[in-house]
């Protein structure tokens, strides 16, 4: 059994399956791809992912893409150690908030996150250059062009806080269940938005959650679970030389 990732080590959507991976204790071969030296647009990653973004999953000489049907093709292909619950709806809430967490928070850390860490090297290009950039991405170029040289506009930053305020009061209510976002077992939903809260933190976004008391526990359980320190490795909160910030 050969399991390769493709990834960044500081993209949300590679901390996600990077998560699962550990949380299965799954052995598997690291391949870093370089944001900054497009290496994700290369020839030869497209084709394995022709939608030009991480993770990449390889299973056997087999690609997988897009981090959550990766994440639930390791659930169905190493039912070990569960992340899904076993009754059919519970399944179904946890899938719910996976789509919610894929529709909302994911797309709405972006505004703030891409403000905060990519406007400096946008700034540094012409026009041309940013517009002949943008048109080689096969998927979001319409969200780059929209976010522009100079940063998403202050509407865009207010609209994009208040999804992730809806997100965090949600989570709120629903950890009043138990620990965990579907309950007693930590599972994919929980997995899948502990990139989008470790991206706020990483953006000075804390406050937003204060007051909110479970999710304030709920962050303090996923930051001592081994498969945080494993997810997150060396360096990949750092905005490093090597270009791995995410453009996911």
């Amino acid at each position: 059994m050969s399991l390769e990732l493709y990834h960044a080590l500081i993209s949300t959507c590679s901390q996600k399956v990077r998560l699962v991976l550990a949380e299965k204790q799954l052995d598997w071969t690291s391949r870093i791809v370089n944001l900054s030296k497009g290496e994700h647009l290369a020839e030869t990653y497209l084709r394995i992912n022709p939608n030009g973004v991480v993770p990449t999953l390889v299973h056997d000489g087999a690609p997988i893409i897009d981090s959550s049907v990766i994440n639930e093709y390791l659930e169905d292909v190493f039912p070990e150690m569960p992340l899904r619950p076993r009754d059919p709806r519970a399944i179904a809430h946890m899938r719910a908030w996976r789509q919610y967490i894929d529709e909302v928070p994911t797309p709405a850390i972006r505004v703030p996150s891409f403000n905060a860490f990519f406007v400096p090297t946008w700034s540094g290009m012409t026009e041309e250059q940013f517009l002949a950039y943008t048109e080689q991405l096969p998927l979001r170029k319409h969200f780059y062009r929209k976010m522009g040289r100079t940063g998403f506009s202050e509407q865009d930053v207010s609209e994009a806080l208040d999804k992730l305020r809806q997100t965090l009061d949600r989570m709120e209510r629903a950890l009043g269940n138990g620990p965990w976002l579907v309950g007693s077992l930590y599972t994919i939903a929980d997995a899948s938005i502990t990139p989008s809260i470790v991206r706020m933190d990483d953006c000075g976004l804390t406050h937003m959650w204060r007051e909110l008391r479970r999710v304030s526990d709920w962050y303090d359980r996923i930051r001592n679970r081994p498969s945080f320190t494993a997810a997150y490795l060396r360096g990949s909160r750092d905005l490093g030389p090597g270009g791995e910030l995410s453009r996911d």
